[in-house]
């Protein structure tokens, strides 16, 4: 354990445009708050127009926007802005760090990230980043060269950081994800009651994060009617907000016999006590999750994400022989039929379950605390 220091620290966490930037800022916000009180002082940095406006206020912590925006795949007049865009973004990220008074800048990833932390290496500020995925992506290789540290949630991080800087802490979650529970058989007795399934036949969980997955919900129109009359297993069916009403419309003349299907999942800890196996993406966070809840799943990378990063994130797990996956374009037709032949393979589900929790770590959040405490200490024996 670090020692915390008398003086408050003046903290800037940068990252967004997703939940799996956002997220894990957040959980270092709690856990610095955790651990030093009223001797830290907090400051987020997000992007203009990005969840992170919203969803960081509305965790009661105070957030800048700044106008940075991503360069987009497809050829489009708003790329024409973007120089404008950055340059901007730079200006108002190195006049933010003096108004603030930062004492340290530690980026998530996400749009925002790259400016400010850019402005605070040029001004001599130390910094810290936290790599999620298991491939780097650019930004974070060429920011990586001047951080004072890169905590990472996967092996064989020196492909892209000085090796000498990587700290192994894995990736920090929000909520409550627990390897145990006091009365397991009990508790996932309450979990089946909850979404109104049966004990005794095993259960999917297909799940595609909060506005969904188009991919997964195809998946459940093709096989639906084969789930409901064969009955071989029972399904929690996660849509996402997007999709709702598309897959409502399309379940209505349908029987849902063995099936509860929502938008959201308000209880994914009794999701994950309920399933015996898991159909997901394979985002950083997600992943994460399940090396904690130690479920058997199989994952259908998004093919729509920079340097192609949740493949890559899914077999750092199929190496190590911790889960299994199908490739996205393969979904449709065949992730239900190895999903229903897995659940029902008791000896292999064990075999996945044990293997991907030897991957979890618990404690991220507070490993990364000690990384910017230890900066911050050693920064500040350099100033003397």
């Amino acid at each position: 354990m670090v020692k915390t220091m008398d003086k408050k620290y003046k903290i800037i966490l940068s990252g967004g445009g997703t939940g799996g930037h956002i997220y894990p800022a957040v959980a270092v916000a709690e856990a610095l708050q955790r651990r030093l009180g009223d001797r830290v002082e907090l400051l987020f940095v997000g992007a203009e127009g990005k969840m992170e406006m919203e969803k960081v206020p509305a965790l009661g912590y105070r957030i800048v926007g700044l106008p940075v925006a991503g360069l987009q795949r497809k050829l489009t007049l708003r790329n024409l802005a973007l120089p404008v865009k950055v340059l901007r973004s730079l200006s108002k990220a190195r006049r933010t760090i003096r108004e603030f008074g930062a004492d340290i800048v530690v980026g998530f990833g996400g749009y925002a990230s790259a400016p400010v932390l850019w402005s605070a290496q040029r001004m001599g500020l130390p910094t810290v980043i936290q790599e999620q995925n298991s491939y780097a992506g650019v930004t974070n290789k060429i920011l990586g060269r001047r951080a004072r540290c890169i905590c990472v949630a996967y092996d064989h991080m020196e492909r892209f950081f000085p090796a000498d800087r990587i700290v192994m802490t894995g990736n920090p979650l929000r909520g409550n994800f627990s390897q145990t529970v006091p009365h397991p058989e009990e508790f996932r007795a309450e979990a089946l009651r909850y979404f109104g399934l049966e004990a005794g036949r095993p259960v999917l969980l297909v799940v595609g994060g909060s506005l969904g997955t188009r991919t997964l919900n195809n998946v459940m129109k093709r096989w639906v009617d084969t789930i409901t009359s064969r009955g071989e297993v029972q399904v929690i069916w996660q849509t996402g907000r997007i999709y709702q009403r598309e897959m409502e419309e399309y379940m209505a003349t349908r029987s849902s016999a063995g099936i509860w299907r929502g938008a959201f999942i308000e209880r994914m800890d009794y999701a994950y006590a309920a399933a015996d196996v898991v159909v997901s993406r394979s985002g950083a966070g997600t992943v994460s999750e399940l090396c904690l809840v130690g479920k058997s799943t199989i994952f259908v990378p998004s093919p729509n994400v920079a340097e192609d990063h949740q493949t890559k994130n899914a077999m750092a797990l199929v190496e190590k022989g911790a889960a299994l996956m199908v490739p996205d374009a393969e979904a449709v037709e065949r992730v239900i039929p190895e999903a229903v032949a897995l659940a029902a393979d008791r000896e292999r589900c064990a075999e996945l379950s044990a293997n991907i929790r030897r991957l979890a770590i618990s404690d991220s959040a507070d490993r990364i605390v000690d990384r910017i405490l230890e900066v911050l200490e050693t920064a500040k024996k350099g100033r003397k």
